[in-house]
């Protein structure tokens, strides 16, 4: 199995934490390396063909999706052939760009991340045993970690360049970008977890809680970056869940688990990951892939 951890194209637009964006003409090129971030840093190990999964994962949910809200992708790169004649830079593209990147419409990003939470964990959890609340919100009594809420809640926060996200209020999102709008984005959100809870369910998944952004084309709103991945997502197994406790998740819990177990103090240097570690968490990410998606990864 291979490993990207960097890319090198001309035009870079933006390097983030997991994905390269480069500039495509008047588009964008998506490209979703094997990196892999925990607690603010990345990694130096990579997980093999992760990038692919969120790639092709984003793209299969995007297409699903698409009826309730049209999205940023033109076309995914399934072959070198179909970055040809699309305004890139003409250039023998590398072999990795396959199954790893999509060529996108360039969109106005919100400065929102929409978070959805259909089941009490995470930092909602912790708020709730300590507050009674959820995004300040109060919720009924007795809840148990990891329960089922009665209804999925909306819990937008900033989108923070450096640093954490902070929670923001219904209120601060329409600050952020418009009344009509952040009724829209809370609406949306909604919708496409509940469409994605019930569609992952049938397959034996739980989505807990997924967080989506938007941007603007236009006046049009669309549905960018990636989405219901293990990135993104809090995915559990249906067969074994236990309300009550923490789950096991399709993600990068296990790598967040050995770092505290490992004693690092969240600060450089940053340790490597024992190789039978990386293995199991591939093997997670093209699990949660197959599970949702009822094929295997095109590797």
């Amino acid at each position: 199995m291979t490993v990207v951890l960097e890319t090198s194209l001309p035009n870079l637009f933006r390097r983030g934490k997991v994905r390269d964006n480069y500039e495509w003409g008047k588009d964008l090129l998506i490209v979703a390396t094997d990196r892999i971030s925990a607690f603010d840093y990345v990694l130096p190990s990579g997980i093999p063909e992760k990038g692919k999964v969120l790639n092709q994962l984003s793209a299969f949910w995007f297409e699903k999706t698409a009826h309730i809200l049209p999205n940023h992708v033109i076309k995914t790169v399934r072959s070198l052939a179909e970055l040809n004649g699309h305004d890139g830079p003409g250039m023998e593209y590398p072999a990795y760009l396959v199954g790893r990147s999509m060529i996108v419409k360039r969109a106005e990003c919100l400065p929102v991340e929409c978070i959805v939470r259909g089941y009490l964990s995470g930092s909602a959890w912790a708020e709730y045993k300590s507050k009674g609340t959820i995004h300040g919100a109060q919720v009924p009594a007795g809840l148990k970690e990891s329960q089922e809420l009665p209804e999925p809640i909306f819990t937008p926060t900033t989108k923070a360049e450096t640093g954490h996200d902070e929670p923001i209020s219904t209120a601060e999102v329409a600050r952020l970008t418009s009344q009509d709008i952040a009724k829209v984005l809370e609406e949306k959100s909604l919708a496409l977890y509940n469409f994605a809870r019930d569609y992952a369910r049938n397959r034996g998944i739980i989505i807990a809680d997924t967080k989506f952004e938007f941007g603007l084309l236009g006046d049009q709103l669309i549905i960018i970056d990636e989405m219901l991945t293990p990135d993104s997502s809090r995915f559990w197994d249906l067969d074994i869940y236990q309300p009550g406790q923490p789950q096991p998740s399709f993600d990068k819990q296990m790598v967040r688990d050995w770092l505290i177990e490992s004693g690092w103090k969240k600060e450089p240097p940053i340790p490597g990951l024992p190789d039978d570690l990386v293995n199991r968490t591939a093997e997670r990410y093209q699990e949660v892939y197959r599970r949702l998606t009822g094929k295997a990864l095109e590797i």
